[in-house]
């Protein structure tokens, strides 16, 4: 006679066991995001349907890495065993959930296969061994002082409670006394942490550090470009790693993001995270990299070009509009060397007299000269009417007196990106 269980046919409608070794054991010293990784997959499991790393991260508010993550300390903690398929790295794996009471217990027959490799290894006490000896007089040459009894107790704590090595103790004895941080304390919350996060070798500890350091740098230079001297809060800390990661932003593309917060009377973090999100939506319908720059065509280039020369002009029109306001003797001036201008013209071109012609020059070398003096006189510079281009070489339009380009065009084509941007911008607002 055969017997059959009816099965749920909705995955929310059945149940999933959780052994109480795991509640126990595992659950209160493993970070919250690796317990939401390890019980949703354990859901899917039990029913035997796959769920990829990037659908699990949707559904939990995690990036993948983090997912990563939970599965290596899971794997290390004994509770899983990770199935890498062949020729596809490290990165494509299946995950074998371990019956923590086998593990513990014994037994599981003949299909039980136990490799040394996903055996947790066995924690011998440390107590009175000559190991721990010379972990104490290391820690003692590190924080210049004799070690309490109670001191001594905490750290074969980190060794046999957080199951920490004594190279990881000394890497976090001396990590937390270069900051400053010689408080026992203090120093019991960094390996608490680390144990959480499953950092059992100096080679893991480096990688953390560096990472860490990284991300903090990469708070000082956003805080710092929108003017702030605070320490960033943990809200927005997530906000900025969501750039860095999920979004894949590099630095300079997130302080051009910054940048734009200098027409705003209020900045801040919120502000740049609408732009770069406006950024990866325009990426993505383009179906290009969120670092690369939206293309600028020649045409483009060049109506830019026009608009730095408009302006230029514009701006010299005006200052030339105020010192003819606040110096009339200038405008004087100014008329009396164009009359002079078209008077020399008119000479070379009718008879081509020599001395007419040196006699005109000099009249207008005269008037430039007293033009200056008055405009120094009054506080401003000789040149303060010229017009005023960005690029000397080629006046603002990309090609220099000998035909050639123009080497201010890369920084040009930078500016013209932005330029129309803004101007798109407007136009749609």
């Amino acid at each position: 006679m055969e017997y059959i269980r009816s099965k749920a046919k909705d995955i929310y409608l059945g149940d999933t066991p959780i052994e109480n070794i795991f509640l126990n054991e595992f659950l209160p010293s493993a970070p919250g995001d690796f317990v939401k990784v390890y019980l949703y997959a354990r859901l899917y499991a039990e029913t035997g349907r796959a769920l990829s790393d990037r659908n699990m991260a949707a559904q939990l508010g995690l990036v993948e890495e983090r997912i990563l993550e939970a599965w290596e300390y899971w794997e290390n903690m004994g509770a899983v065993r990770r199935h890498y398929l062949d020729g596809e790295g490290k990165m494509n794996f299946s995950v074998e959930f371990l019956s923590l009471k086998e593990q513990l217990y014994g037994g599981g027959g003949e299909d039980a296969e136990a490799p040394e490799a996903a055996e947790a290894p066995e924690q011998k006490s440390v107590f009175g061994s000559e190991a721990v000896k010379e972990l104490m007089r290391a820690l003692e040459k590190k924080l210049g002082r004799t070690l309490s009894s109670t001191e001594m107790e905490q750290v074969i704590g980190w060794a046999e409670d957080l199951g920490l090595p004594p190279e990881v103790i000394e890497l976090g004895v001396d990590y937390c006394a270069g900051s400053g941080k010689t408080s026992f304390r203090y120093i019991n919350r960094v390996m608490e942490s680390w144990s959480q996060k499953g950092l059992r070798t100096a080679d893991a500890v480096a990688d953390h550090l560096e990472e860490n350091d990284q991300r903090f740098n990469n708070y000082r230079r956003v805080m710092k470009a929108l003017g702030f001297s605070r320490n960033p809060s943990e809200a927005e800390m997530a906000l900025m790693d969501s750039w860095f990661g999920e979004m894949g932003y590099h630095m300079d593309r997130v302080l051009e993001a910054c940048a734009k917060t200098a027409g705003i009377s209020n900045p801040n973090l919120k502000y740049v995270d609408g732009v770069l999100r406006g950024w990866k939506a325009e990426a993505r319908e383009q179906k290009r990299d969120v670092n690369d720059r939206k293309p600028v065509t020649l045409a483009v280039l060049n109506r830019y070009y026009d608009y730095l020369r408009h302006k230029a002009e514009k701006e010299a029109e005006e200052r030339r509009r105020e010192i003819y306001r606040k110096l009339p003797e200038i405008e004087e001036i100014d008329n009396k060397i164009q009359e002079l201008g078209t008077e020399l013209s008119r000479a070379l071109i009718l008879n081509g007299a020599k001395g007419s012609g040196r006699r005109l020059n000099e009249e207008m070398e005269k008037l430039n000269v007293d033009r200056a003096v008055i405009l120094t006189e009054n506080d401003y510079d000789m040149d303060y009417t010229d017009v005023k281009y960005n690029c000397s070489k080629c006046n603002d339009t990309g090609i220099t007196d000998m035909g050639e380009r123009c080497t201010c065009i890369e920084t040009r084509m930078a500016e013209a990106e932005k330029w129309l941007r803004e101007t798109e911008g407007k136009r749609n607002g």
